[in-house]
């Protein structure tokens, strides 16, 4: 993939959420001709600042050239990030990484997004239903903060879910796709607990014909990824993980960022998050949670 470096994107759009979060829209054509689910761009968040930070991408629109980023305010960086404005430029290099491959034998797409591991998971929902092939997803999301964006209740009923876990994201309501939200907090008709529970509930309620035509794409806090590799395991289904890490360069010269990643032959090699990744089959980055009993390591931890 190239990457490309829009050292002018100018802010088209840049919107404040509770939980100090911002959903940033940056005029930037050439990465959102080729940005694919799971890449993510390096921005610099302002001039004073050397090094960039990377963040996943939610949305592009290649017709209309911009890009879409979601992310939290958590140190200087990105402090300073909220407090561009609209007309600002800002220097953006993308888009990075290997994204993630949707699997047309296997149409009922789980996908999860906990926390700021949400927007690859909007990006491939959007992918999937424009697809010439026949994908039904389901969209999983869990924050311990508030979401960014105003739940409301979804128009599909799914088998499985608990009585009263109504609340989805608006957006995936449009695109005629069906979510659920899940939270530790008492969000209005958000499940309270952990966005894997709500996976075990939907592919319990499956016959074992539909639950062969799943496939799991995740992305969020390393522990959460963790369960999800185990939910995958259990009911053996293949499963993609996008890997959060610090990334320096962003570009795969610094070898920052790199993991352990066992490969299908069961050899062990160092790979770097940022141009190996950062998605990653769940097998090759969660060994440990494959072929374990319940109430291993692997099911705790998990975020809402």
């Amino acid at each position: 993939m190239t990457i490309f470096v829009e050292d002018d994107a100018r802010v088209l759009a840049h919107q404040s959420y509770p939980g100090n979060q911002f959903v940033l829209r940056v005029d930037a054509p050439r990465i959102a001709a080729s940005a694919q689910p799971g890449s993510f761009v390096h921005l610099r968040c302002d001039p004073s600042l050397l090094m960039r930070r990377p963040l996943s991408i939610m949305r592009v629109c290649p017709q209309q050239g911009w890009v879409e980023l979601l992310y939290r305010v958590v140190g200087d960086g990105t402090r300073l990030l909220s407090q561009r404005v609209v007309g600002d430029s800002i220097n953006v290099m993308g888009p990075i990484g290997q994204p993630f491959v949707a699997q047309p034998d296997r149409p009922r797409a789980l996908l999860i997004g906990g926390g700021v591991g949400i927007p690859p998971m909007v990006f491939l929902a959007d992918q999937l239903r424009v697809a010439a092939d026949n994908y039904r997803p389901f969209v999983l999301m869990g924050s311990e903060t508030p979401f960014p964006f105003t739940p409301q209740p979804s128009q599909f009923i799914v088998p499985g879910m608990p009585e009263g876990v109504m609340a989805a994201m608006p957006l995936m309501e449009d695109w005629d796709i069906a979510s659920r939200l899940a939270s530790q907090h008492s969000f209005a008709g958000c499940f309270q607990g952990y966005v894997t529970e709500l996976a075990v509930a939907w592919l319990d309620a499956m016959t074992a014909t539909e639950r062969d035509e799943v496939s799991v794409y995740a992305c969020g806090p390393h522990p959460m990824l963790a369960a999800v590799a185990r939910v995958a395991d259990r009911y053996h289904l293949p499963c993609q993980v996008s890997l959060e890490e610090r990334m320096a360069c962003a570009v795969g010269g610094c070898a920052g960022c790199v993991v352990p990643v066992r490969s299908a032959a069961g050899e062990m090699s160092m790979q770097r998050v940022c141009v190996d990744g950062p998605v990653f089959d769940a097998r090759e980055v969660f060994t440990d949670c494959y072929g374990y009993e319940l109430g291993s390591s692997c099911d705790t931890g998990q975020v809402g």
